[in-house]
């Protein structure tokens, strides 16, 4: 009697945990899906006012989706996104020459913010991304925030831009 209570609670926190890791999984998706609607040029200004254009797109049987942000100098880069299991990742190829990686921690139907989880070629202490929110408050604008880590100083880049029709 008393194993079959044990068995039907452990068959019960399988379910529930079963659902809590698809509903896990199908948000990364979600939000993945969201973030293809980026797919295009933009155009606008960074934190200084100084032109840049940022293009997404498509790549790899539309499993991943490529960044690339074009200014005048170092902020020329490159970032890929994909989903890993049930879980939706970002690489950054930085100017600052590291390679960090984030994963998302929130989204919703308006913005999606990483967090740095790992990355290559940054030595204890060395300057790299450490977050980043991608806000899109409409289908032609959007702004993203990029908040780079230094020796425990963190610098704010924020770049407001708009869709090139």
């Amino acid at each position: 009697m008393k194993l079959g209570k044990i068995a039907t609670a452990v068959a019960s926190l399988i379910i529930i945990l079963s659902a809590s890791f698809v509903s896990a999984g199908s948000d990364a998706r979600k939000t993945f899906d969201q973030l293809k609607g980026l797919e295009g040029n933009w155009a606008g200004t960074n934190s200084q006012g100084q032109p840049l254009q940022v293009t997404f797109r498509l790549t790899a049987g539309g499993s991943a989706l490529m960044s690339e942000i074009m200014g005048k100098g170092p902020e020329n880069m490159i970032t890929m996104f994909h989903m890993d299991g049930d879980r939706l990742l970002m690489t950054h190829y930085c100017g600052a020459g590291n390679q960090p990686r984030m994963k998302v921690v929130s989204s919703d139907a308006k913005s999606v913010s990483f967090e740095f989880f790992d990355g290559t070629n940054i030595a204890p202490g060395d300057g790299h991304m450490q977050h980043v929110t991608f806000s899109q408050p409409d289908a032609d604008h959007h702004i993203e925030e990029w908040v780079f880590l230094d020796h425990g100083k963190e610098t704010k880049e924020v770049f407001t831009l708009a869709r090139v029709k």
